[in-house]
């Protein structure tokens, strides 16, 4: 897609002068870039480097920056300082010098209700060799479109899949696409996820955001933690999976039997343990793959936990025990 926008009169973020240090074509590099709305500060000042070829993962719950730092990177939102470049080149000016080297599906839609939908994919497409629309097409009818029918007739979710398909047609090197199986079923999730790892084996740079967690553990070789503007943690997906699977959960119905067993506990039998004031639910990551030691430590004295989960927490579950926030 190639989004229009209206030219600002002032640089969105500064000219930087070449130097050897610039990144190689077909990453993305963002240093110390910030943007606030008003009071709030919607990006704090952060740094971000994606080689080319990677395919990453961008989570976090509303509110957490996604969309803004997505909007900023194509040049669709002026940040408030900060520099970027995309393919190895620097973002100057409204970034439509920069934006025939990627592609962008944004998180929020707007179509033309009473264009068929074979229509609408030319004009997502128009600047773009033909090449791409016909490339539009065949992803289009892959996942069913009725292209002959007005887009007004269709559901949130195949307007979804039309904005997916005119994204992934252009021959570029980077695409970066926001909650792009938002709405959809997951039969149709595991099409788009179809879509997106045959476009990353032949080298596309793409970062992806989601709330769906299983589609980003699937698909996405790392992983950005986004809350608040900041990133949190930056892994590789094998990690996250590996920290998944040494999730101890144990749940009283009494917090004291809880706070009870977290004071018995060996420090340096976890890395970090999490239990809100009040609650009689405990989560602990241990360093090692086998609750047993720690489980020993349950006195004879204390009551039995109501539940005990292990191994087999869900990235969402990562996201809420490592962090302490809501992934969705």
């Amino acid at each position: 897609m190639q989004p229009s926008t209206t030219a600002p009169p002032a640089p969105l973020v500064s000219a930087a002068s070449p130097t050897a240090s610039e990144p190689p074509p077909g990453g993305i590099r963002a240093r110390a870039l910030a943007k606030s709305f008003g009071p709030q500060q919607a990006l704090q000042p952060l740094d971000l480097e994606i080689a080319a070829g990677s395919l990453v993962g961008l989570i976090g719950p509303n509110g957490s920056g996604k969309s803004t730092l997505m909007r900023c990177l194509v040049g669709l939102c002026r940040a408030d300082q900060g520099d970027i470049w995309i393919d190895g080149q620097p973002l100057r000016g409204d970034g439509a010098a920069i934006r025939h080297r990627l592609t962008y599906a944004p998180g929020e839609m707007g179509v033309y209700r009473e264009t068929r939908g074979r229509a609408h994919l030319d004009w997502f497409l128009r600047g773009r060799p033909a090449a791409a629309r016909r490339k539009a097409r065949e992803i289009a009818e892959h996942l069913g479109l009725p292209l002959h029918k007005r887009v007004g007739q269709y559901s949130h979710g195949m307007k979804r899949q039309l904005v997916f398909a005119a994204a992934m047609a252009p021959k570029v090197p980077i695409r970066i696409l926001d909650e792009i199986t938002e709405g959809l079923d997951p039969s149709k999730r595991t099409q788009i996820i179809e879509v997106l790892r045959a476009d990353a084996q032949e080298g596309t740079t793409i970062l992806l955001s989601s709330h769906h967690f299983g589609e980003v553990d699937r698909v996405c070789e790392r992983i950005l933690f986004l809350q608040e503007g900041r990133i949190l943690e930056d892994t590789r997906a094998s990690a996250v999976r590996d920290r998944a699977e040494r999730l101890l959960r144990l749940v009283w119905d009494d917090p004291l039997a809880a706070r009870a067993f977290e004071r018995g506990l060996d420090p340096t039998q976890f890395a970090r343990a999490r239990r809100e004031e009040g609650s009689g639910e405990l989560v602990l990551e241990l360093h090692q793959p086998d609750p047993r030691p720690v489980l020993a430590h349950l006195p004879s004295a204390l009551s039995a936990p109501r539940e005990v989960h292990f191994g087999a927490a869900t990235l969402q579950d990562l996201y809420r025990d490592l962090y302490g926030v809501e992934g969705t």
